[in-house]
């Protein structure tokens, strides 16, 4: 809620210049001239003067109830919410019934709200409604009270939330906002500011976890990021190789503060790039977040066309641009300020703060799912995690167990921003919870790190969820797998085989992070790839529907390279006869065949062969081992 709103209304029903002939309720000739005297001081806006004047009336007459009301609006228009609240309160108090007082019981539900006095806020808005004010009026005190008795309620029902600061060599400035982490929760980066004065540089840092499981020192994020102007806002991408960020000034703008990405190759980032005109626009662009997948970023503008003053946009990267922006529309954003989008590594769950909701007072966090390509009724997080004070920033790790978030702690003099993380209480954590894999990709023969493409399928829908590129110094990679799927991982490079990985995420469990060194065969003659999400019934031939993302990856895999020719190989475990393992084993190999044929790959170019149990992969002694031993390979003739 607005404090000038509270002085409008007051200014309306009771009005800072009352005539002289109007009613007073004192009988001082003196503190009424006084009181006439801050009329014609207010007329010029000598704010200062006029509530002199008024402590003077105040002297000759302790309840003049009019320079009560004047003062009280006077001090909220100096900033002073204290004094002003003492004035409003004892004008009321002189005068409960007079209709001049019907502004001031607004204004005191406004700064009870403000403060977290909920109960009393409900009272002074009784009373503001017994005077049956107007619409717009009666609408606002409305709106005031469902936020005050849904605040009511979350603190009779207290989330268990306990957070801790992070180490002091983490919070060493006056001001640290906006923390990231990347999917690994290896790496954190955050907005600083030294100096509390808004003049002061803002910079991006980076701290990394340490063996202990603490925090390291934080350093500058790179020289080619931070200038001698403002840089911050920024979101990571799940790799940590992707980095966007806001920045004011000094830098190629399409106006106002505008987006910039950059590139991490080995341990350096790229010069920084404006994302240019289908995100930038001449208006105010910040607090950007990536999707895990990076094909869609949400971010917040002030620009025309938005539903309020500032709105969450989004753009999607299709065909190696991006889309032009477009608002996330009347679920999403509301006629007031909507500011700080995260999206959860799930790419479904939308955290964002708002002042537009049922809330507990200023900006509140909430939190909306993406279900069927539409947003759900944004939810409350509640209290504690939302208290009267503003809420701006929060980051929820990719497993769903932790929060991170930036509290500024004020006094009248001063104020500091730190960063805190939290164990998020049960009851608000995401619902497809997420989990990485790590690792490097790797030639076979030199051990030499390769740049290749690591795409994720949901091999239920045949649809492609997500691509990253392994660094080309490193091969390092990092690729986020959600609940709710299961998944066909592939690394590809031209001149080497794939390789396929089966990942089954349906259903929900504690999984711990998959480190895996993805290791790639050069195409030559005689060594074969395992085709892991090519699937059939126990005993069976005819292939699952679900192995279609693996056949059309290996189809497009033979089109690329028109001079391989392969043999499909089929292999079984040891159940069953060595006859009927032969003959199950040249069946499912046969099938595959088949289906590639008949997708348009040459058959002088593909054999197909059963191999039993003859040549297992792993012990025939377990469950898992068994399943390796039921394969289907393709090897290079």
């Amino acid at each position: 809620m607005k404090l000038l709103v509270a002085i409008w209304l007051s200014m309306i029903f009771f009005g800072p210049m009352v005539p002289l002939q109007a009613q007073y309720h004192t009988k001082s000739k003196k503190a009424i001239k006084y009181f006439e005297k801050s009329t014609q001081l207010l007329r010029s806006r000598n704010y200062s003067e006029a509530v002199d004047y008024l402590n003077m009336a105040l002297d000759k007459d302790p309840n003049f109830a009019e320079a009560h009301l004047r003062l009280g609006i006077n001090y909220l228009t100096l900033g002073d919410q204290p004094q002003a609240r003492g004035h409003l309160e004892k004008a009321v108090a002189l005068i409960p019934k007079d209709p001049k007082t019907v502004g001031a019981y607004y204004a005191l539900a406004e700064m009870y709200f403000q403060e977290g006095e909920y109960a009393g806020t409900i009272d002074y808005l009784n009373k503001f409604s017994s005077f049956n004010p107007p619409e717009r009026q009666r609408k606002a005190g409305l709106k005031l009270y469902n936020s005050a008795q849904f605040a009511l309620e979350q603190k009779q029902n207290p989330l268990p939330f306990e957070p801790q600061p992070l180490e002091d060599q983490v919070n060493e400035f006056d001001l640290q906002y906006f923390p990231v982490l990347t999917a690994d929760q290896q790496t954190l980066i955050f907005t600083r500011r030294e100096g509390r004065d808004p003049q002061f540089d803002e910079d991006m840092v980076v701290s990394y976890r340490q063996a202990d499981g603490s925090w390291s020192v934080p350093e500058s994020i790179s020289d080619k990021i931070n200038s001698k102007y403002n840089e911050g806002t920024c979101t990571i991408s799940a790799n940590g190789r992707t980095i966007i960020f806001t920045s004011c000034s000094g830098r190629r703008s399409m106006g106002s503060c505008d987006l910039y990405v950059s590139y991490k190759f080995g341990d350096e980032w790229t010069e920084p790039e404006n994302l240019g005109p289908a995100i930038n626009s001449r208006d105010w662009e910040s607090q950007p977040s990536l999707s895990a997948d990076g094909n869609t970023l949400y971010f917040v503008s002030d620009r025309r066309g938005g539903l309020g003053k500032r709105d969450i946009w989004m753009s999607t990267w299709q065909d190696s641009v991006w889309s032009k922006a477009r608002n996330l529309g009347a679920k999403i954003n509301t006629p007031e300020e909507e500011v700080s989008p995260f999206i959860h590594v799930n790419s479904q769950t939308l955290f964002y703060s708002s002042k537009g909701f049922d809330g507990m007072g200023g900006y509140d966090i909430y939190y909306s799912e993406l279900i069927n390509q539409n947003w759900t009724q944004p939810k409350n997080l509640g209290y504690p995690i939302n208290t009267s004070d503003d809420q701006v920033s929060l980051f929820i790790t990719a497993d769903g167990e932790r929060g991170y978030y930036s509290y500024e702690q004020k006094d009248l003099h001063n104020y500091r921003s730190l960063i805190y993380d939290f164990e998020v209480p049960e009851a608000i954590k995401v619902r497809n919870k997420s989990n990485y894999m790590a690792g490097k990709i790797l030639d076979l023969e030199s051990k030499e790190p390769l740049q290749a493409r690591v795409e994720l399928f949901d091999i239920n829908a045949d649809s492609l969820r997500s691509v990253v590129i392994s660094d080309s110094i490193s091969g390092e990679y990092v690729q986020v797998l959600t609940e709710g799927s299961e998944y066909a991982l592939y690394v590809s490079r031209p001149g080497y085989l794939f390789e396929s990985l089966s990942f089954d995420y349906q259903e929900s469990r504690d999984r711990d992070p998959i480190l895996i060194d993805v290791y790639l065969k050069p195409i030559k003659k005689g060594l074969a790839a395992t085709l892991n999400n090519i699937f059939f019934d126990i005993d069976k031939y005819e292939i699952k529907d679900k192995s279609l993302t693996e056949l059309n990856k290996t189809v497009r895999f033979l089109q690329d390279n028109p001079r391989v020719r392969v043999e499909i190989s089929g292999h079984t475990d040891n159940s069953g006869s060595i006859a009927h393992n032969q003959k199950l084993s040249l069946n499912r190999a046969r099938a595959v065949h088949r289906y590639l044929v008949e997708a348009g790959i040459n058959p002088r170019r593909l054999t197909f062969k059963g191999y039993g149990s003859s040549v297992p992969v792993a012990a025939n002694d377990s469950d898992a081992n068994r399943q390796l031993n039921r394969r289907i390979e393709f090897k290079i003739l």
